[in-house]
């Protein structure tokens, strides 16, 4: 019965957290500049039509990079705009249970980014009217993308807890998920290869994002890089659940 209830509130906030997002208009705002960008990226940076190939490597490489601004620009607001309006003390001293709260918003937010990610559609439609391409590494990629965009929802979630200003938030999210890129990216690691050993740098690349999404591209889901993602997911909203704790306790 408990677990019923439990999953009933967590619908209740996550369907009340979902439709607040559409009743502004940076929800709208915001669906348009990540697809614009993802066809930006795509067609022109990615030179999509010169390479001559059915597939959507170019459209999911840039991911790791479009979600660095757009995922914390979504996820900003969770905590802190409950912090700043005093809702939060409110919801607090509701009968739900804190961690009832974080993983409804968690999923509100996460299924906002699903919307915008299945809004990429025509990029698919395109690639298998040109060609035909492997969609079943096309639906890998998207697979790795949900759990790309979702890692960087929860360490803003962290971030968003940890502060009422939503600016500071955003920024304490970007640099901590830039951290995530540049652990595996290339020029970083040829870098570190020069002053460090190879099983040190094996050791930081194990802890980047881009290491993780790449076997996703390619169209192979790897346990370890599923583990990877879910673990970050976990642990951010883990350390959420302690930061809004000790705010209850103060």
């Amino acid at each position: 019965m408990k677990t019923n209830s439990s999953i009933a509130t967590i619908r209740a906030i996550a369907k009340r957290e979902l439709s607040s997002y559409f009743t502004s208009p940076v929800a709208y705002v915001f669906l348009v500049i990540f697809l614009l960008l993802a066809g930006f990226f795509t067609f022109t940076v990615g030179s999509f039509f010169e390479r001559g190939e059915a597939s959507l490597s170019a459209f999911f490489a840039w991911h790791p990079w479009i979600y660095l601004v757009l995922v914390p620009a979504v996820g900003m607001r969770v905590w802190s705009e409950e912090r700043r309006s005093g809702t939060m003390e409110l919801l607090l001293t509701m009968p739900v249970n804190a961690w009832e709260a974080i993983i409804a918003k968690f999923l509100a937010s996460w299924a906002f980014l699903l919307i915008a990610l299945a809004l990429t559609f025509p990029i698919v439609m395109t690639v298998n009217f040109l060609g035909n391409p492997d969609n079943g590494m096309i639906a890998a990629g998207y697979f790795g993308s949900f759990l790309l965009a979702g890692a960087y929802l929860a360490i803003t979630c962290m971030t968003s807890a940890l502060t009422r200003n939503q600016v500071i938030a955003f920024i304490l999210s970007v640099v901590l998920c830039l951290f995530l890129i540049l652990a595996g990216f290339n020029p970083v690691t040829d870098m570190m290869t020069r002053w460090a050993n190879p099983a040190m740098v094996e050791i930081v690349a194990a802890f980047s994002v881009i290491t993780h999404f790449d076997g996703f591209q390619k169209g192979v889901i790897d346990t370890r890089d599923l583990f990877f993602f879910l673990s970050v997911i976990g642990f951010a909203l883990f350390a959420t659940s302690v930061i809004i704790r000790n705010h209850r306790a103060g």
